[in-house]
């Protein structure tokens, strides 16, 4: 599979064209927070806020915010089973696929993403890039307020994912993201049965397989000032495993260019 040509734009400069997938689980602190900074950032962007039956209300707070939009741009997914960031994502892709979007882009509820920078992932997709990832480790990325612990594990696992698979990608765990609707479409979602950090490496990886391009930009990554983390030792002991066999996989058999 060939990668697209920037004929034209794909998003417009307010973002119209694009949606913007936010999955929750207990962030009704922090999500009316990053939709404002988003709309305003943004004007033309859609959200898709995909909410896991958060206890503590999220979801009602992202209806409210959808009620208070005259301009309809924001949108709620409740799904009843809370099973893993890759499966929100997947529900989320599925949606905006089904309404032509031309580019869907994740985001994370928690302010970690700032909406101020999504314009640099936009402008690659519009100069041709197929997936876009937003990355801490290219030169004028940043990280702030982040434990030295997490950092140290993010920087490991991303030198395994390089090592393992042989992808020239300094930021391949990374959850801020844009992918041009032809990726999504092209890559076998129905395949993915992954989560976290894991689910990140899958749909780059497979981006890689088909033969789509793969842009990183710089971001400043901060640290979650309200709520707690969701990763844990299953989530990294996932990606370890499956790292390893794609790798093998992958060394065992031609790659799809």
């Amino acid at each position: 599979m060939t990668s697209s040509q920037p004929e034209s734009r794909i998003v417009d400069a307010d973002g119209a064209g694009g949606l913007v997938v936010i999955p929750t689980f207990n962030e009704r602190e922090n999500l009316p927070i990053i939709v404002e900074r988003l709309l305003t950032a943004q004007p033309g962007i859609h959200v898709l806020v995909v909410d896991d039956s958060s206890p503590d209300g999220t979801g009602d707070v992202a209806e409210s915010l959808a009620a208070d939009d005259a301009a309809d741009r924001v949108h709620v997914m409740h799904r009843t089973v809370k099973d893993g960031l890759g499966k929100a994502y997947l529900a989320g892709f599925a949606w905006g696929l089904d309404r032509d979007y031309r580019v869907i882009v994740e985001m994370d509820a928690d302010g970690s993403h700032a909406p101020e920078q999504l314009y640099r992932l936009l402008d690659a997709v519009n100069a041709g890039a197929d997936l876009v990832i937003g990355s801490r480790y290219v030169p004028g990325g940043e990280l702030v307020n982040w434990p030295k612990r997490r950092e140290v594990l993010s920087k490991g696992a991303n030198t395994y994912a390089r090592l393992m698979l042989g992808a020239r990608v300094k930021d391949i765990t990374a959850g801020y993201r844009a992918f041009r609707r032809e990726v999504l479409e092209g890559i076998g979602l129905d395949e993915v049965d992954s989560a976290g950090y894991c689910f990140q490496i899958d749909l780059a990886w497979r981006s890689l397989q088909n033969g789509f391009t793969i842009r990183e930009v710089p971001i400043t990554f901060t640290e979650r000032e309200i709520g707690e983390s969701k990763m844990d030792g299953g989530v990294i002991m996932e990606s370890f495993l499956n790292v390893a066999r794609w790798g093998i996989r992958g060394r065992l058999s031609p790659r799809r260019r």
